[in-house]
């Protein structure tokens, strides 16, 4: 059994949606979170510590909202953002600055306690293109393997462009009424819509086809 920590129902939907009904179990453990001004280092040192707790194969998953004009903020910082200044001061923020062009990336990270071997290049090449780029910046930021402490981390990173607007929709949660991808918010997606294309799908789908062959 793969256990994804998290408290979030809707992410274990999600990745049950590409890994299987009985593959995936949601598992509530409160591990300390890192400061760092990418996703990455922070989803390896919870997967890690996570392992640790539960002593069985885990998914960590971290993500956030990257606003190019205001130098990815909130990025790795989103759910604090959130919390403090709430989504509609965040997008207010982006749009009075002229700052609309904006990313959703996740990162999931893998543990089992056992070493892994090459994978194939894990961008989809049949994309469109201002998806691929988004995505291939972002695999060239993230090591796919990350074995420094003798723990392997393996990561999976998934990224969607898209504008900030006003508000829209009833749907989803988080920043999804104020992210806009091809003229629809995520927040006006039904939720088999948003997870056919979101950044947490992506890197989900990324996930599910290396791990059909560990």
């Amino acid at each position: 059994m793969l256990h994804y920590v998290t408290t979030n129902p809707g992410k274990v939907r999600e990745a049950r949606e590409y890994l299987g009904d009985d593959a995936v179990t949601a598992f509530d453990y409160d591990y300390p979170e890192i400061q760092s001004e990418t996703l990455a280092p922070i989803a390896v040192d919870g997967a890690r510590a996570a392992f640790d707790h539960v002593g069985e194969p885990v998914i960590v998953d971290d993500a956030g909202l990257f606003i190019d004009g205001l130098d990815g903020f909130p990025g790795p910082y989103s759910a604090f953002a959130e919390d403090t200044l709430g989504i509609e001061r965040v997008g207010r923020l982006a749009l009075d600055a002229g700052a609309s062009r904006a990313t959703f990336r996740c990162v999931i990270a893998y543990c089992d306690g056992e070493p892994f071997s090459a994978t194939p290049d894990s961008v989809d090449r049949g994309r469109r293109g201002d998806d691929l780029a988004v995505e291939e910046r972002a695999t060239a930021a993230t090591d796919d393997t990350v074995d420094a402490t003798g723990v392997p981390v393996k990561l999976f990173e998934g990224a969607i462009p898209g504008r900030i607007v006003e508000p829209r929709g009833t749907g989803g949660f988080g920043y999804d009424p104020i992210f806009e991808h091809d003229g629809t918010t995520f927040a006006e997606m039904s939720i088999d819509e948003k997870n056919a294309i979101s950044h947490r799908g992506r890197a989900l789908a990324k996930f599910a086809e290396w791990f059909a062959e560990r």
